[in-house]
């Protein structure tokens, strides 16, 4: 089993997204990536959103826990997402390499807009209420859109 943590950042009205291939038809996604071998999920989250965003961030609140289980493949993901606040960086400072998918960019993008670069209109509409709910598991990640 993996985990994966990823960051929620807002800034007037607008997510941070990265523009970079998911597992899906997505080409947009959450800025994250894999907890390593020993590493703490807020130490995780805050090296990932660095090496991938330029921003250095602190974890503020658990939004939500969902599973992405394909059994075919033996692949069993946590994921866990964050909301995060900017405490310093440099917005686009992308660290080249790490990441097996290549980065094409990173911004700020409307919450209005997310479902014209993928996001499903469940996932939209958590974003726009707040993420209800907060901190709790959510099953499969089907279940928040994504």
């Amino acid at each position: 089993m993996d985990i994966r943590v990823t960051g929620f950042l807002v800034e007037d009205g607008q997510v941070l997204l990265l523009d970079q291939d998911t597992d899906g038809l997505r080409k947009w996604s959450l800025p994250g990536g894999r907890v390593e071998e020993g590493e703490p999920l807020a130490d995780a989250l805050v090296r990932e959103m660095r090496e991938e965003t330029g921003i250095d961030v602190e974890v503020v609140r658990l939004l939500y826990v969902c599973d992405h289980i394909i059994p075919e493949k033996g692949l069993h993901v946590v994921h866990m997402t964050f909301e995060v606040r900017k405490v310093g960086g440099t917005l686009g400072k992308i660290s080249e390499g790490i990441d097996t998918r290549p980065i094409r960019g990173v911004e700020f993008v409307k919450t209005e807009d997310l479902s014209q670069l993928g996001f499903s209109e469940r996932f939209a509409q958590l974003v726009e209420g707040g993420f209800p709910g907060a901190g709790s598991y959510m099953g499969p990640k089907s279940a928040i859109g994504l």
